[in-house]
């Protein structure tokens, strides 16, 4: 099956059902490969061509009512067969509508999952990839990725999920209190994980080799799971795309200032009940509150207007101080970054609004950021060095990682390697892609289309080729190896050979792998001296 030919087919979500599966429990028969058992009844999924798809599944009762900003609940059984014909609700997120307005779209009854397989029984267990939705922590869901490619050509089980999102996913607000308060979508997460590992052999899959994976806000997601302590024993292995756990979360005490800022904002404040007033808030109230800043170019991880929250019992740690203190020990990492993961940003806040980076305007954007330190920075990226001012920011902001880039990651690789096996990448396939006249080189989101179809990036400005075809079957043939063996180098060849500090690691592009030096070429020694 070649890359990018399958598009994304709607419809082949599966809601849940529950009974006995007569002759095979707790799998489904060869006369019957769109029926399966889970815990809680009977799914009929979908099947078409060479893969299996099972959408829509509950993995915890929806979380409204009373139930909103608490940890999921188990899902109540049901009898029958449920229909397996349309996706689950994704979860309450900001969006545009056909006329540029902005608008709310999903539902609070959103914790689903979806499960998409090949379709001939395999001889053994398949190994499971976990995949979370990035999205900023305010938009996604798992079914804007259709995983049929990843699962066939790499013979995996392959799990997209829903979490709560925005201030519904990562409130805290005193008036709740609790282990999950902020972090309700990290709970979801985990009750998602536990469904897997209960579930997951009904469908073929090894629930005792599950890989966590996720992009961008997934990817974060990924490194707060392990740093959580709670997740422990969830999951095997971790792939973290476009989200370094280099990075810090806001911090309980901040992000209690905001939760109170944001609930007397709609009017919740004492002396009245606090939790009792917001929880009657509308939920497309709620998803339409503090976006505006989410996707700045220039901000922190810290700075997002919602994420997990640190130094909370949930999450006790920053995950780079829990991985440098062995809080993943043995849970084999493949960590990577784009190698321009900053371009659009910058591109959308500046030439999308007629105002590009200009040589004047670039020294006053580096003082902005850096005050008095900032001729350090312009002297380590002087305007002149590169195509266009615009560039020059962009490589500047991509290289230092504040969120989203280079030099945290690297940290972060050197971190968990002292404790499991890690594997860095960086993703340089350069597709053509521009905003105006601005060129995206390879931007945050790059790797997507090579391992997923589906609605996430929109799409595809040129027809693939058979450069791409064969890139798009190596990262799959890399992933998919990873999360049978812990190693991608099981692959074949070319070898990826474990992150040593010294050596030099892989750069993916159509033409071929190359090897860089990371930190070097990101000037990582010099965004150790600078505050990030």
């Amino acid at each position: 099956m070649t890359a990018f030919r399958r598009m994304r087919r709607t419809g082949l979500a599966v809601a849940v059902t529950g009974a006995l599966l007569a002759g095979v429990p707790g799998s489904a028969s060869a006369a019957q490969p769109d029926l399966v058992r889970v815990d809680d009844g009977l799914l009929r999924g979908s099947v078409a061509g060479e893969h299996r798809t099972f959408a829509g599944i509950p993995f915890a009762a929806p979380p409204t009512g009373d139930r909103r900003w608490r940890a999921p609940a188990p899902v109540s059984r049901w009898h029958g067969i449920r229909p397996a014909t349309a996706a689950g609700n994704a979860c309450p997120q900001p969006a545009t509508d056909g006329a540029g307005r902005r608008t709310v779209i999903g539902d609070e009854d959103c914790l689903y999952l979806n499960v998409t397989t090949p379709a001939e029984p395999g001889h053994s267990r398949r190994p499971v990839l976990v995949w979370v939705p990035g999205g900023g922590f305010l938009t996604g869901a798992g079914s804007d990725y259709d995983p049929a490619r990843l699962a066939v050509e790499g013979d995996v089980v392959v799990v997209t999920v829903n979490y709560r999102l925005g201030a519904l996913g990562f409130l805290d607000e005193p008036a709740f209190g609790g282990q999950w308060a902020g972090n309700y979508g990290l709970a979801d997460q985990q009750a998602a994980l536990r469904w897997v590992r209960a579930n997951i052999h009904a469908f073929g899959g090894d629930s005792r080799n599950v890989t966590l994976a996720g992009q961008s806000a997934g990817a974060f997601s990924v490194c707060a799971q392990l740093a959580s302590p709670a997740a422990r024993g969830l999951f095997d292995k971790a792939i973290v795309q476009s989200g370094p756990c280099g990075n810090n979360f806001v911090s309980q005490p901040d992000a209690q200032r905001r939760g109170d800022r944001f609930a007397a904002g709609l009017g919740c404040t004492a002396p009245a009940d606090v939790a009792a007033c917001l929880r009657a808030v509308p939920a497309a109230t709620l998803a339409g509150q503090d976006t505006a800043d989410a996707f700045r170019a220039d901000n922190r991880l810290q700075d997002l207007p919602w994420s997990p929250v640190a130094g909370t019992t949930a999450l006790p740690r920053q995950p780079l101080d829990a991985l440098r203190a062995g809080a993943a020990a043995g849970v084999p990492l493949i960590q990577g970054v784009d190698r321009d993961e900053v371009r659009p940003f910058v591109a959308l806040e500046n030439d999308a609004r007629g105002k590009p980076v200009t040589a004047a305007s670039y020294p006053v954007a580096l003082r902005a950021l850096f005050g008095p330190g900032s001729g350090r920075v312009l002297a380590e990226y002087p305007a002149d060095r590169f195509p266009t001012p615009g560039i020059a920011l962009a490589t500047m902001l991509t290289d230092r990682g504040a969120k989203l880039g280079a030099c945290p990651a690297a940290a972060a690789d050197r971190a968990a390697a002292r404790y499991a096996p890690v594997y860095a990448y960086e993703f340089a396939q350069d597709d053509g892609q521009r905003i105006l006249d601005f060129p995206l080189g390879a931007a945050h989101g790059s790797e997507l289309p090579y391992l997923f179809d589906g609605t996430f990036a929109g799409p595809r400005a040129t027809p693939p080729s058979a450069e791409r075809i064969s890139l798009a079957r190596q990262l799959i043939g890399y992933w998919s190896a990873f999360a049978r063996t812990g190693d991608p180098a099981s692959a074949g060849s070319p070898r990826w050979p474990r992150y040593r500090p010294d050596a030099a690691m892989p750069s993916f592009t159509a033409a071929g792998i190359g090897r860089i030096d990371f930190t070097a070429e990101h000037h990582c020694p010099f965004w150790e001296s600078v505050r990030r």
